[in-house]
């Protein structure tokens, strides 16, 4: 018996969102979207990538050595825990309207700032080591973010590099927000 083709509940621009949409493409998962105008809390994401991590080992999002997996979790943690939810959309209407631009800057730019640090002695090809792992999964959103909020991105070469790099995979390309149902024919890409 086939088990049921996933749904993921989605919402166009959703950082958690993207995360897992890389995962299930990467992972070769078939999967169902069903647009949501917000979500809520996407803190879930990294729980449901470790989930196919575990139900779907190839390819590995994960290193099999342990100090190369700690880095991928602390770097993912880093993003999707300590600066993705400051610059949510949430967040922001509570430091109202006028505000929101530097605060977003502000907090991706902090975070950038540590998480650039990391990178240069993690990275080799990708965030950590020559393999796409579940960190860079985390980091191409993150930038976006950062785009999106005019954050200046030039004291940050290694995540520049990066992000670069993955962008040209294809996992990273079909996946992303200009190209899903749900997504304004103006932002379309």
């Amino acid at each position: 018996m086939q088990a049921a083709k996933p749904i993921l509940y989605s919402y166009f621009r959703s950082s958690c969102s993207w995360r897992v949409r890389i995962a299930l493409v990467l992972k070769g998962i078939n999967y169902e979207t069903v647009p949501i105008d917000l979500i809520k809390d996407g803190g879930q994401q990294l729980a449901i990538i470790e989930y196919l991590e575990e139900t779907r080992p190839t390819p590995r999002l994960l290193p099999q050595d342990p100090k190369k997996r700690a880095s991928v979790r602390m770097i993912s943690d880093l993003i999707a825990g300590g600066i993705q939810p400051l610059q949510n959309l949430s967040v922001l209407k509570q430091v109202g309207e006028q505000n929101q631009l530097p605060w977003a800057q502000k907090v991706i730019s902090s975070g950038f700032k540590a998480l650039e640090q990391i990178l240069q002695s993690t990275a080799g090809k990708y965030c950590v080591g020559d393999e796409v792992s579940m960190a860079d999964l985390c980091l191409v959103p993150q930038v976006a973010n950062a785009e999106r909020y005019k954050v200046d991105l030039s004291p940050y070469p290694t995540i520049n590099r990066i992000n670069k790099t993955l962008l040209a995979l294809e996992a990273f390309q079909v996946t992303h927000p200009c190209r899903q149902p749900d997504t304004p024919a103006e932002l379309r890409a």
